[in-house]
């Protein structure tokens, strides 16, 4: 599973790397809706969630469904405009500017896609214009609540109303709490987007996008990006453009926007030494791997010493062809790792791949 961004015929001067305030503020909100994303940021989510004002914070709760179980793209306006070439502005009031100039369908259609299951990447009508589709969009929404259903309610009624709203309340967390982070991730961001702009000039494109994420690839002869997600989607940048926007507080996200009719962009985790996480394809033939009983019984023994395939089919009461092909499949899903010692080779769980089986689900299902 991946979403794959057809770039033919895109040149590199219209590829971007630029930081987006908005982008970022977004993800700052989910990181205090989601603390356990976060872990990193769980100390940071404490102290600001601690001085929130309750009456923001009431507020915020509104439309915690815009940034809470995934991230809308009205955080990304620059990618819904005309011409498929703008880029997050250099302020937060510059992206709210953006936003505004995207059409009233463009922003109900963002905020309510995840929560209402709006097609995302074909072109469909929309609740305004579809009432069949307005009635499922309150039904859905009222499952989740009744916050939500009155929010939604309200942004079909009168979305103009509901949009600036929405704005003010993003000008309010900027001065309770977002200026002071932008203020310090600002320089780091920057410095990223010099570095993989610097990437892409001396190194071309696949260098660039491989810096990104160990999720990001690009088959130069396709001429396509493909990101490794536990999800299917398809979007090209035709005559438009492709921009690249760096998060501090976004890992282990890394975001796709594919939205038919808007400019692919990719948000990913800026540059800090991390482990490299497992493809999903690897990810997937480990937890198989582990599913079955003997396999897992064999684990046992393997965690606690290295051992043979005979002295393995003697612990288990089984032949040594059916001991070796459970090994082969624990061998391909790097979880066994095998030393000669003279005549004889040994078998040993990999421990520090299997400790990190854990962290490495959660980051495959959180990309």
């Amino acid at each position: 599973m991946s979403v794959t961004i057809d770039i033919t015929g895109l040149p590199l001067e219209r590829v971007c790397v630029v930081p987006s305030p908005l982008a970022e503020l977004g993800m700052a909100l989910h990181a205090l809706s989601e603390p356990g994303h976060h872990p990193e940021l769980r100390g940071w989510a404490t102290a600001v969630s601690s001085r929130l004002d309750p009456c923001l914070a009431d507020r915020l709760c509104e439309a915690d469904f815009l940034w809470r179980t995934t991230f809308s793209d009205v955080f990304a306006p620059f990618a819904g405009l005309p011409g498929g070439r703008a880029t997050p502005g250099a302020t937060l009031a510059e992206e709210l500017d953006q936003l505004d100039k995207l059409t009233d369908e463009q922003f109900v259609n963002a905020a309510l896609e995840f929560t209402c299951q709006l097609r995302y990447d074909v072109r469909e009508p929309g609740p305004l214009d579809d009432p069949e589709l307005r009635r499922r969009s309150l039904e859905l929404a009222a499952a989740r609540g009744a916050v939500q259903e009155r929010f939604t309610r309200r942004l079909l009624t009168d979305p103009p109303a509901v949009r600036a709203w929405f704005r003010q309340l993003m000008l309010d967390c900027d001065d309770a709490f977002f200026a002071d982070t932008w203020a310090r991730v600002q320089p780091q961001l920057a410095a990223d987007a010099r570095h993989k702009t610097e990437l892409l000039r001396r190194k071309g494109l696949g260098e660039a996008l491989a810096s990104l994420s160990g999720a990001v690839s690009l088959d130069e002869e396709a001429g396509l990006v493909t990101v490794d997600k536990l999800l299917v989607g398809r979007t090209a940048t035709g005559d438009g453009g492709l921009v690249l926007v760096p998060t501090s507080l976004g890992w282990p996200h890394v975001m796709v926007l594919h939205r038919y009719g808007w400019q692919p962009s990719i948000a990913y985790p800026a540059s800090v030494p991390r482990p490299q996480a497992p493809s999903v394809e690897q990810l997937t033939r480990r937890l198989e791997a582990l599913a079955h009983p003997v396999r897992m019984r064999l684990c046992r023994h393997l965690a606690r010493a290295p051992h043979t395939t005979s002295e393995l089919a003697d612990a288990h009461g089984m032949s040594a062809p059916e001991i070796s092909r459970h090994l082969t499949v624990l061998k391909k899903a790097g979880l066994v790792t095998d030393c000669r010692r003279g005549r004889y080779v040994q078998h040993q769980l990999d421990l520090s791949t299997v400790a990190r089986l854990g962290s490495d689900f959660i980051e495959g299902v959180l990309r």
